[in-house]
């Protein structure tokens, strides 16, 4: 397992870097996305999904908490932004998720983390500046070749 730090000037530079996570990805990964608000979370989830066969048009599942799409494999993509912590998490019944035959992300995970496996992939997305589509992006616990 390794860290990387990568930085994309666009959101379709981070929506391709999501293609290349996306392409090496496999069953049972759990991708736990970190960052502020319009940090760019759902903007590289579009990209995995992309590179995981998924057609449908993914969006933020802020209000709906948890998506599930088809594709080569399923992908759950999770939002505990407005839960009150690790305990709603849990009764979300998320365990055939996470332990599954799919790939799971989460966004907003800071405020699950204990709930989550010690060797699951942490995504920190982070804006360069307010209003700009530059992104630094740290990954940790990277299982794969390097991106």
């Amino acid at each position: 397992m390794k860290n990387l730090t990568l930085h994309t000037n666009s959101s379709e530079e981070t929506i391709e870097l999501g293609r290349k996570i996306g392409s090496l990805l496999q069953k049972g990964d759990i991708l736990a996305m970190q960052g502020t608000l319009a940090a760019g979370k759902t903007t590289i989830t579009k990209g995995i999904a992309e590179a995981l066969g998924v057609k449908d048009v993914i969006t933020s599942p802020t209000f709906c908490l948890i998506s599930e799409y088809e594709g080569k494999m399923p992908l759950y993509h999770i939002d505990v932004y407005r839960l009150d912590g690790p305990e709603d998490f849990v009764n979300l019944g998320t365990d055939d998720m996470l332990y599954g035959n799919g790939v799971t992300i989460i966004e907003w995970s800071e405020k699950i983390m204990e709930e989550l496996p010690k060797d699951c992939m942490i995504i920190r997305l982070t804006p360069v500046s307010d209003g700009s589509t530059e992104r630094t992006i740290e990954i940790e616990n990277w299982p794969y070749e390097d991106l």
